[in-house]
């Protein structure tokens, strides 16, 4: 990323003010359902939530405030020249970026049943999935939303593979703890990090590093896995029946990940059509 998206001079006044309103939003639900868990439950269940709840909201508001210098229209490479820079940043967020962070929320909300379980009987059993399977939802939305108004920028292209990786992580972490889903569906989760870790150790040694073609698969094996996802934390599937199925799911995942890591390492021709 060039110094000009993250200079603080390319963003505009009025845009680090619609951040601080994405932080007070956070803010304000976030204390609502620690409130609303207090109220069902005690101030120990409110604490354990906030304490895995806020760090996942708490880096999405940062990954927001740090990348609002590429809040431009498309997802080509920032201009060279800061002046062009600051010119062409929105000064608004726009309706398809407001959804992309409202996404991130759900899934910070999520997270945070890592460290609260609710008794069977309680309708909090359904929190993870009815968060989870909204922020999934919302995924295709934004996506369209940008799409239709023109509202295609960097920044929601940035914010959505982020918040898409947190969500990966988040909800099948929760899936683990709760014993909804095998550890092992965590290698879904840790392939994604690793192939960002393994592009950018190529780029740090000044290896190569090539551009992934476009892929009718990749896309789909996403929805494929946020659907699973949804339905492994649903309090009426068996876990007989997801563990099962965790293993279907979770293999072709995992070797398009292997293959487009050979594809930017060079070790595999790029095809469009994969």
């Amino acid at each position: 990323m060039s110094t000009v998206t993250r200079s603080g001079d390319s963003v505009p006044p009025a845009l680090r003010r619609r951040w601080w309103l994405a932080v007070a939003f956070a803010t304000t639900v976030t204390l609502a359902t620690a409130a609303a868990l207090a109220r069902a439950f005690d101030a120990t269940a409110a604490g354990r939530w906030l304490l895995a709840a806020v760090p996942v909201a708490g880096y999405q508001l940062w990954f927001l405030r740090r990348f609002l210098g590429a809040n431009r229209p498309g997802v080509s490479a920032p201009p060279t020249d800061p002046a062009r820079a600051s010119r062409d940043v929105s000064p608004t967020l726009g309706l398809a970026n407001a959804v992309t962070v409202s996404r991130g929320w759900l899934y910070a909300a999520a997270a945070g049943f890592l460290l609260v379980v609710p008794p069977p009987q309680s309708l909090w059993r359904w929190g993870p999935l009815v968060l989870y399977g909204a922020g999934a939802a919302l995924d295709a939305v934004d996506g369209y939303l940008a799409r239709t108004v023109g509202q295609e920028t960097e920044l929601g292209a940035k914010l959505d593979m982020a918040f898409d990786t947190l969500g990966f992580l988040a909800a099948p972490l929760v899936g683990v703890v709760w014993g909804r889903l095998p550890v092992w569906y965590l290698s879904l989760s840790l392939a994604r990090y690793l192939f960002k870790l393994g592009r950018g150790w190529r780029r740090r040694r000044d290896k190569p590093v090539y551009d992934l073609p476009e892929s009718r698969v990749r896309r789909p094996l996403a929805g494929v896995q946020m659907a699973f996802i949804t339905v492994a934390l649903c309090p009426l599937v068996p876990v007989s029946v997801v563990w099962p199925v965790a293993a279907v799911v979770v293999t072709p995942s995992l070797l398009v990940f292997a293959r487009d890591y050979l594809v930017v390492a060079g070790h595999l021709e790029a095809r469009a059509s994969g």
